[in-house]
């Protein structure tokens, strides 16, 4: 990553578009949604898969959503969605038709998810369990980031999978697991093959798919204030980005 805070706000879309073929990774909690105290208690703007499937459109369907959420959890918040999506940070991809892309999920063994589990009852986080993992959610509880980072680090090496840190989250996942990867996919099949990619996000996962997008020639976006990042542009807020999507 870059040594500073990307500053410069990035071109207009429309501008992109008319110098060539462009495609639009996506986040979505704090890119697309304001981050909440926990995984349920977001409030996505009415409309959201809707106003996402008409961008799809624009852009001749080359507008994927990645996220460390299932994608079956963010259609539990906005409803089904229409266009490509990368679930479970990169290991659950689909293309707008619903075809599986990549090997899928790997299952979190129970060996972990009880460890996990246990943790969260006798610190009072909350754990989150998902297809590629689970997670332990401190965000109501900030004084315990420490201590749950260095339970899931020593647990992860305990079994060969991988520790990803969040805003407020810190996840074990399997190993080979980043929204990079599924950039990468994505970006070799039909309708993103030949264009530009661009990836807007907020987050320290999020770093891969800015890193992939602009080794193919496009960047990353980074939202808010975090810093350093390998993002060339930034964007301050999620209104900032619905306003630049033309949401």
């Amino acid at each position: 990553m870059d040594s500073g805070l990307a500053q410069r706000s990035p071109p207009r879309l429309a501008d992109l578009l008319d110098e060539g073929p462009t495609a639009l990774f996506l986040d979505f909690d704090g890119t697309l949604v304001e981050i909440a105290p926990g995984p349920d208690a977001i409030a996505p703007r009415a409309g959201l898969a809707d106003a996402l499937g008409r961008l799809a459109d624009r852009l001749e369907g080359r507008l994927a959503v990645i996220s460390g959420r299932a994608i079956h959890d963010i259609e539990r918040h906005i409803g089904a969605l229409g266009i490509a999506a990368a679930g479970s940070h990169g290991t659950d991809i689909r293309t707008a038709a619903g075809e599986p892309l990549g090997e899928g999920p790997a299952g979190l063994p129970d060996a972990i998810s009880s460890a996990l589990r246990g943790f969260a009852e006798r610190e009072g986080l909350a754990y989150e369990a998902k297809p590629h993992g689970g997670a332990l959610h401190y965000r109501s509880a900030p004084g315990r980031g420490e201590d749950a980072h260095a339970f899931a680090s020593k647990l992860a090496e305990a079994h060969g999978w991988k520790v990803q840190g969040g805003k407020g989250v810190v996840e074990l996942v399997a190993r080979g697991a980043s929204k990079g990867g599924a950039v990468d996919l994505f970006m070799d099949a039909a309708p993103f093959a030949g264009a530009r990619p661009f990836f807007i996000g907020d987050d320290l996962t999020d770093e891969a798919g800015f890193e992939v997008c602009e080794a193919r020639g496009g960047a990353g976006i980074i939202v808010g204030d975090r810093e350093p990042t390998a993002a060339r542009y930034r964007l301050g807020s999620v209104g900032d980005v619905h306003a630049w999507l033309g949401l």
